[in-house]
């Protein structure tokens, strides 16, 4: 990897990746579970769907927001103050939630919290590829650090079915969350980071930033990035309405579907990281690509009574690609674009998780049924099988990939 002034011992190593392992864990708490905390707002406010539905697009705004618009924070201020910075405006937002008494705040600290969110993880990502010591490396950790993102994505919902049963307001996860925050501010504070490579950081800002979204690198791993989140959206947010239409004994099985997709694509991403240290990487993905195509075409021919488990399994194949992608395309640039780079990603990866669900929402809605917006979500599933296929045959990254991390050149 392009290596920093200065590296820390092999404590604050740890401290760092465990760091970035629990923040993932932290916030995936919060904005995988949106899809149950929207069912309560609806029953609370009373609601439409397509107001309530304003949680996700305001969390996703936020992210995308402060993804492209402070990505070079992390490049300009470095990586710690940017992470500190990002901690404590998520950790103050969501001790506010539990006293937010309409709809209009809670989606005023939704966006909040999304933008505090943004600002780390940039932060968070381009630590990532300092502390790698090579490409091998830096696509492992990324399957680790997503793998937690996983298991928090199983656990907020958990906690929020958990608040509800108990009778509590769904707004203590925030408060949770911020608990796990404040602490996870005081690990960051206290951990030694590389040394930034001064002088290069100090011109970044958000013109420089824009400048590299032209970049052929840059705008290739976003656009995959939006593809596969147009995907994964797919399930998690329109799944549980696809599967309403199951009968028979199989209708018992309805409730576990989504929880499966989330442990199947959490236990993937810790198999990811072991599996990418032993094969070559674009191989992975493509194989990973026409399994997913597989899965919704085969979910889209043989019905919801095939989907029901087909989608969950898609999970799997899903593991990997997102991690990949990110560490892949920060990989292409030197470390002081490592922030600027993420951010734009980011961007990318969170137009898709609200252009995709609203496209076939709209989809479905005009043709009579989310089956036909599962036919749109296969199209886009065909399109990053095709890409990854082709990424696999021509290699195009990994002259770009060599330059800044010579290890990839001894990639298997």
């Amino acid at each position: 990897m392009n290596r920093t002034a200065a590296s820390p011992g092999n404590g604050s190593l740890r401290a760092i990746r465990w760091l970035t392992y629990l923040m993932f864990f932290m916030f995936a708490m919060t904005t995988d579970s949106v899809g149950l905390i929207i069912t309560q707002v609806i029953a609370e406010f009373h609601l439409s769907m397509t107001a309530a539905g304003g949680l996700q697009y305001g969390s996703m705004l936020g992210i995308a927001s402060a993804g492209l618009g402070l990505g070079f924070l992390a490049d300009r201020i470095g990586r710690k103050r940017t992470i500190l910075t990002g901690l404590a405006l998520f950790a103050a937002t969501a001790y506010l939630f539990p006293a937010a008494g309409s709809f209009a705040a809670i989606v005023a600290l939704i966006v909040v919290a999304g933008a505090a969110i943004g600002i780390f993880k940039t932060g968070a990502l381009a630590l990532v590829g300092d502390v790698s010591a090579s490409a091998i490396e830096l696509t492992s950790t990324m399957n680790l650090v997503e793998g937690f993102f996983g298991v928090g994505a199983i656990i907020g919902p958990l906690i929020v079915t958990a608040l509800v049963a108990e009778g509590v307001s769904w707004r203590w996860l925030y408060a949770i969350a911020g608990a796990l925050c404040t602490a996870l501010f005081a690990i960051a504070f206290r951990a030694r980071y590389p040394a930034a490579s001064r002088p290069a950081a100090e011109a970044r800002n958000l013109a420089s930033t824009l400048r590299l979204v032209p970049n052929r690198y840059a705008l290739g791993f976003s656009f995959g990035a939006f593809a596969y989140v147009v995907v994964e959206c797919a399930i998690y947010v329109w799944m549980p309405t696809l599967l309403a239409d199951v009968r028979g004994a199989e209708r018992a099985l309805v409730g576990y579907a989504l929880p499966a997709f989330f442990v199947m694509r959490a236990c993937g991403r810790f198999l990811g990281a072991w599996l990418l240290h032993r094969v070559d990487w674009s191989g992975a993905l493509a194989l990973a690509g026409l399994a997913i195509c597989a899965c919704f075409a085969g979910s889209v021919v043989g019905g919801v009574g095939v989907a029901l488990y087909l989608l969950p399994l898609a999970g799997l194949f899903m593991s990997i690609i997102y991690p990949t992608l990110n560490s892949k395309g920060i990989g292409c640039f030197a470390t002081t674009d490592h922030g600027a780079v993420a951010g734009i990603i980011l961007f990318f990866t969170c137009a898709g998780a609200f252009l995709g669900p609203l496209a076939m929402g709209l989809v479905s809605d005009a043709f009579g049924g989310a089956r036909y917006g599962f036919m749109f979500a296969t199209g886009f599933a065909v399109l990053l099988a095709a890409g990854f296929t082709a990424n696999w045959l021509l290699k195009p990254a990994h002259t770009q990939l060599a330059r800044f991390t010579p290890a990839a050149a001894a990639a298997p």
